[in-house]
């Protein structure tokens, strides 16, 4: 067992689900506070703001973090369309999405295109409808980049498994036989920008999530050790036929020890 110097943790799934409370999660967040060891929330979810996170877990969770405790896929996605337009490149962008995925962007100075953007790029979106998918369509087919913010296929709610950003990604994917680029977990873009900000190397963080195919994988891809625990979407069975198992794994974070690893 490794002495870890930061923690990337994923929130729907982890933390919570939906207004769901993970009494276990609280714990284990207040026992990094109080152990000074740095950790940061790392989430595919783009429809919210860091503020919003805070205010979230603050309010309906009972945990009590800054923004500077969370990144979001929509921060990321505008952190690597940043990368690529760079000083001269255009920035112009049409958006399947909610307001943390468009704030993110304005805020790295892109502004909408509904006919020729240099990007279109597709997150969750609550309100989405056949005439959005239809303008992002049509977009990419005139040569528009594709963007995805992830590929959650699910996300964890308190009524069930609701549709991710991915299912909606993979219908424009379908739909225009164009495979997007992808920035948030699996890929390792999110989890490299949180160990540079957090100024860790990727042997000494851990990546912890319920999700095998994207918190797991991201850690895997970027090199991190990685905690799954049993409290939304993957299952014991499921995570064992995986050729490359998680470093750990546990039903609970309260089974987790930060010194010791998995307690019993």
């Amino acid at each position: 067992m490794k002495d870890y110097q930061a923690y990337m943790i994923d929130l729907d799934g982890t933390v919570y689900a939906g207004s769901q409370r993970y009494p276990a999660a609280k714990r284990f967040v207040e026992r990094l506070q109080a152990a000074q060891i740095p950790f940061k929330f790392v989430t595919n979810n783009t429809t919210k703001l860091p503020a919003a996170v805070v205010q979230n877990l603050a309010d309906n969770h009972d945990i009590h973090v800054t923004t500077d405790n969370v990144y979001t896929a929509g921060l990321a996605t505008a952190d690597y369309l940043d990368q690529l337009a760079g000083e001269t490149g255009p920035r112009t962008v049409y958006v399947i999405g909610e307001i943390g995925l468009r704030q993110a962007l304005a805020a790295k100075g892109f502004t909408v295109d509904e006919d020729r953007p240099a990007y279109v790029v597709v997150g969750l979106d609550s309100d989405v409808t056949y005439e959005k998918f239809a303008k992002a369509i049509l977009a990419i087919k005139r040569g528009s980049t594709f963007i995805g913010t992830n590929s959650d296929s699910n996300i964890p709610k308190a009524r069930g498994l609701m549709p991710g950003a991915g299912a909606l990604v993979d219908l424009v994917r379908y739909a225009t036989q164009t495979a997007p680029i992808f920035v948030g977990k699996p890929e390792p873009i999110l989890l490299q920008n949180v160990l540079t900000q957090l100024g860790v190397t990727p042997d000494q963080a851990i990546m912890v999530g319920d999700n095998y195919h994207t918190d797991i994988e991201a850690g895997i891809h970027a090199g991190t050790d990685t905690l799954l625990v049993y409290t939304g979407v993957s299952t014991p069975a499921q995570v064992a036929q995986e050729a490359i198992q998680p470093t750990y794994t546990v039903a609970s974070l309260d089974e987790w020890d930060l010194k010791a690893g998995p307690r019993g």
